[in-house]
């Protein structure tokens, strides 16, 4: 199978003392979705933050590449 882009918003939540916990990461169509599920999520309150991320993707052999951070969104912890 050929390799594929995939992008995801990965929204953040405040855990036990206060850290910063990812969520389940939620796949997007394309870049712009990330960015309303990012907007919508806080706004709603269920994030306190999140990263829009894009990889390329082998999932037929279980290669994948490294993030590309495209955005962030309120609170999140640095990318490493």
């Amino acid at each position: 199978m050929a390799k594929s882009e995939r992008v995801m918003f990965l929204p953040y939540t405040l855990g036990k003392r206060g850290a910063v916990t990812p969520g389940v990461p939620v796949v997007c169509r394309n870049a712009a979705e990330g960015e309303r599920r990012a907007e919508k999520a806080l706004a709603a309150g269920s994030a306190i933050g999140g990263h829009v991320v894009r990889i390329v993707a082998d999932e037929e052999a279980g290669d994948y590449g490294e993030p590309v951070y495209l955005s962030a969104h309120g609170r999140v912890p640095e990318p490493v």
